[in-house]
């Protein structure tokens, strides 16, 4: 039976893909850009506020604390009132906020706008991964995920250019570049919002675009999967915020979100400083190497993983990846090998994501998953508040700024051992209902 309910919903998981993936990605490399843009906005920030390196430091990781608040709320208006017209909601709120970035010019303001940027944004990621779950079955999520994890390296890739671009308008009509930089990002977020209340439908019964056929043969397949992860999970949300393995998941989450906004956040001046560059278009173009060699890993790995149901054993090969790649960024004297490990990071942080994605989603279904998932994300993005301050503390320590990058790298491998302890081995049982017997774990 699940061997049927899987060939039969391939044509419409791949029309699916087609259709609602690359939207998803614009969304997301949108959300990326609005939280990452602070690294390369940082200097002229500061020396145009006053801001020190600790308040520049709390402000940027200040976003996750409201961010983290909002999570589970947000994600289960989410599933009472539907992805087409809170994904809305969420996009535009969160633009204008960013927009408004551009007024801030004491430490106070910074803070207020960084935290009222992160309520705004709150539900978008975890609605996102709650929304493919109503598209897409086990088979094919860590693929579908995958995809939609191209925009965090998809938005430096383009997004670190324009960024430096913007920067460079500095002055045009007598506005500072950083504000430039948060006034054009903010308002993309916000046009892309209203087009997603025209261009999302809720489910795959209401999809147009599907024939019947396809829409009855989707959602069979989805509904399977439902009820096998209903009956290996908690039933509802309150069971599913209690729930001892969501909350383990929501720590290895945070260990991995750690690593990732403790590069992201100071990428820009880092390669600046490799290259004795100020930050603009060429220290744009040289950050956007890393997150290309992350869209080549997560198009491919996720995909092996799918094939040989081997989720776990690749999620933890690419997190000690990430976390020796963090780590030899620092250690190094030479520009060129420091590129090349900080290549190894991301392509590992990144990658790794969509296949961590695959184990709560097993056991989360309904509005458990709703609760669930926001907070996974939400505990986890926690990881994000803390990233610049452990890095600043560890470098204040020990009097090296290699010392901070080995700490990020140390969160990385921590992620890939609690992987080994909590995540449970696919059995063959699952990996025959699945639709083939595993090879590698």
């Amino acid at each position: 039976m699940p061997d049927t309910l899987a060939v039969s919903a391939d044509g419409a998981v791949n029309k699916t893909m087609r259709r609602l993936l690359p939207f998803l990605l614009l969304m997301y490399v949108l959300a990326f850009l609005d939280r990452a843009n602070i690294g390369f906005a940082q200097k002229a920030l500061q020396q145009d506020t006053g801001l020190s390196n600790a308040a520049f430091a709390f402000g940027a990781g200040v976003f996750f604390v409201g961010y983290a608040l909002f999570e589970v709320p947000s994600n289960l208006l989410l599933h009472r009132v539907g992805a087409r017209i809170w994904m809305c909601r969420i996009m535009v709120t969160w633009g204008l906020v960013s927009a408004a970035m551009a007024a801030a010019n004491t430490p106070t303001s910074f803070y207020v706008m960084r935290f009222a940027l992160g309520v705004a944004e709150a539900g978008f990621f975890p609605g996102v991964i709650y929304y493919l779950t109503h598209w897409f079955p086990q088979s094919a999520r860590a693929r579908a995920v995958g995809v939609f994890y191209f925009g965090a390296p998809l938005a430096f890739i383009f997004g670190s250019p324009l960024s430096g671009l913007l920067l460079d308008l500095d002055g045009l009509l007598g506005v500072a570049g950083w504000r430039w930089l948060f006034l054009v990002e903010g308002g993309l977020a916000s046009i892309v919002g209203v087009w997603a209340f025209w261009f999302l439908d809720d489910k795959p019964v209401h999809a147009r675009w599907l024939s019947a056929d396809e829409r009855s043969a989707l959602a069979r397949a989805i509904e399977h999967d439902a009820r096998d992860a209903a009956a290996a999970g908690p039933h509802n949300v309150m069971a599913a915020l209690m729930d001892r393995r969501v909350l383990s998941y929501a720590l290895i989450y945070a260990l991995i979100q750690i690593s990732v906004y403790g590069v992201i956040f100071f990428l820009p001046q880092q390669v600046a400083s490799l290259l004795g560059k100020k930050v603009g278009l060429e220290v744009g173009l040289v950050t956007a190497v890393p997150w290309i060699c992350a869209v080549a890993t997560t198009w491919i790995v996720p995909r092996r993983a799918d094939r040989s149901h081997s989720h776990r054993a690749w999620a933890m090969r690419l997190l000690v990846l990430a976390g020796f790649g963090i780590a030899a960024s620092g250690l190094t004297h030479s520009p060129m090998i420091a590129l090349i490990a900080l290549c190894c990071a991301a392509s590992g942080f990144i990658a790794a994501q969509p296949l961590f994605w695959t184990f709560p989603t097993r056991r989360l279904a309904g509005a458990a998953a709703a609760g669930g998932i926001a907070l996974i994300n939400s505990l986890g993005s926690l990881g994000g508040f803390v990233a610049p301050s452990l890095r600043g503390m560890a470098e204040r320590v020990f009097a090296s700024s290699a010392a901070g990058l080995i700490a990020l790298g140390a969160a990385s491998i921590a992620a890939a051992l609690l992987i080994a302890l909590v995540v449970p081995r696919l059995s063959s049982r699952d990996a025959l209902a699945a639709g083939s017997v595993p090879r590698a774990r």
